[in-house]
């Protein structure tokens, strides 16, 4: 597997030739078992993202994250115990036609049956936000997902973020943001009434991702993105490439940034808020 770092994201050039639709969905529940498939089953029993009943909105923009997470859907719906339908929402927020044409194609041969629409919200973005312009992007995307699978009857929305994802989140918000926040599993929707986000693929760490796909052979969308392909400084990258030279001297710093959610010391911490209201470690200094 190889990438190359043009305009915009790092693009995924898969080393082989493209497998068949048969042996991509064989290689998920078996070449791929233990580091995808488990984790994926894993993080679903875990935290109660999937129940009877639910009618699931899949967002699918084209990357090498969604793809791989439409398949495992399919899969679950094979081989899970939990009845559940699901829809796959492709949304075109202004796509070179060229990308989009990868994007459908890409979808046909897997066999995954979107429902495209489009948004224009890269024209929208690049007046509001010229120089800083993901933030904006990635929220707009989120809520006019959230309303497409509102008007699809969906109780959830999934989106793909991956392991790396959380870890970099947590590093970002504390260097760059000066809190403590990490990217959940699932929340419910302040905007969209009775619609929840889950992230299934919570527990898979990215490079087995870039793996399956270059196993694929699939040419994924990398962020396509027609706004910031002129843009530099990425914070998300440059947190990238900070936990890489950390990991030459410490192996398990990712597993320790991500573990750091889950054993937080309210003891040991000068502050925290819940809700609209903070606290202060002094508000209860002194209490038995």
């Amino acid at each position: 597997m190889s990438t190359i770092a043009g305009k915009g994201c790092p693009r995924i050039i898969p080393d082989g030739e493209k497998k068949t639709l048969q042996d991509i969905e064989r290689s998920i529940v078996k070449t791929y078992r233990k580091h995808i498939w488990t984790k994926f089953v894993k993080a679903i029993k875990e935290y109660n993202l999937i129940e009877e009943r639910d009618k699931i909105a899949v967002g699918i923009s084209g990357g090498k994250d969604s793809i791989l997470m439409a398949k495992l859907f399919q899969e679950l719906q094979k081989h899970g115990q939990v009845k559940f339908d699901v829809v796959f929402l492709a949304m075109d927020p202004g796509y070179h036609p060229d990308i989009k044409s990868l994007l459908i194609e890409n979808c046909e041969y897997l066999n995954i049956p979107i429902q495209m629409y489009d948004s224009g919200i890269f024209e929208v973005v690049d007046k509001m936000a010229k120089d800083y312009p993901c933030y904006l992007c990635a929220r707009m995307r989120r809520g006019s997902l959230y309303a497409k699978a509102q008007e699809f009857g969906c109780n959830k929305l999934a989106l793909g973020h991956h392991y790396n994802d959380v870890i970099e989140t947590t590093m970002l918000n504390i260097l760059y943001g000066g809190n403590f926040k990490t990217m959940l599993p699932k929340l419910k929707s302040k905007n969209f009434e009775n619609l929840e986000l889950i992230r299934p693929m919570y527990y898979i760490e990215e490079d087995y991702i870039k793996k399956f796909i270059n196993y694929s052979g699939i040419w994924p969308l990398n962020c396509a993105c027609m706004v910031a392909a002129e843009k530099i400084g990425n914070k998300r990258y440059e947190i990238k490439d900070l936990i890489k030279e950390l990991k030459k001297n410490f192996s398990g710093v990712e597993k320790s940034i991500f573990k750091a959610a889950e054993n937080v010391s309210m003891d040991s911490i000068l502050g925290w808020q819940k809700g609209d209201t903070k606290y202060s470690f002094l508000d209860f200094y002194g209490e038995e």
